[in-house]
């Protein structure tokens, strides 16, 4: 069976300890994540985890149904045709004056901010598909990337229709 790329929402309770419970489910049955995000949603009372993983269709129904035997878990479901996703990264690269025009021609083309400057280096904040922050960090290799930070992907289907509606 084919490897694809799939990205799964969950619904949990807004609890302490609810994502160690997801997170040793995928350890015993020996998921490997590429992504994970978490966060508050519109209702105080969940929390919606985003994973972002590769595998079959197998692997995909399993991780499906053994999320939905957690008793903190609300709803689970794949996001298919391509749903709208973004992740955000924080990189620090060196900044030699050199450099500087080149590195803010690319921090305008990809539509970034510099959020922290210095004469050494400067903190660029770039928000955007994931295939848009692995383009900036290839540009951003030659001039010396100090450090960098990416969130994971978040993604949302399109149109009106809520993960709860469904």
């Amino acid at each position: 069976m084919e490897n694809k790329n799939f990205v799964i929402a969950v619904y949990v309770d807004n609890k302490s300890g609810v994502l160690t419970r997801v997170t040793a489910m995928f350890t015993r049955r020996g998921f490997n994540i590429d992504a994970l995000t978490v966060g508050e949603t519109e209702h105080s009372e969940y929390s919606r985890i985003t994973i972002s993983m590769r595998g079959d269709d197998y692997v995909k129904e399993q991780l499906i149904n053994q999320l939905k035997k957690l008793y903190v878990v609300k709803k689970v479901e794949v996001l298919e045709d391509e749903p709208i996703k973004r992740e955000l990264m924080l990189i620090k690269v060196r900044n030699q004056s050199e450099n500087r025009s080149d590195i803010m021609t690319a921090v305008d083309v990809f539509r970034a901010s510099v959020i922290d400057y210095s004469t050494e280096g400067m903190c660029i904040e770039v928000t955007g598909n994931p295939s848009k922050i692995d383009a900036f960090v290839k540009l951003m290799q030659p001039f010396g990337i100090l450090e960098m930070c990416r969130t994971g992907i978040v993604a949302l289907d399109r149109g009106t229709v809520t993960l709860l509606d469904k």
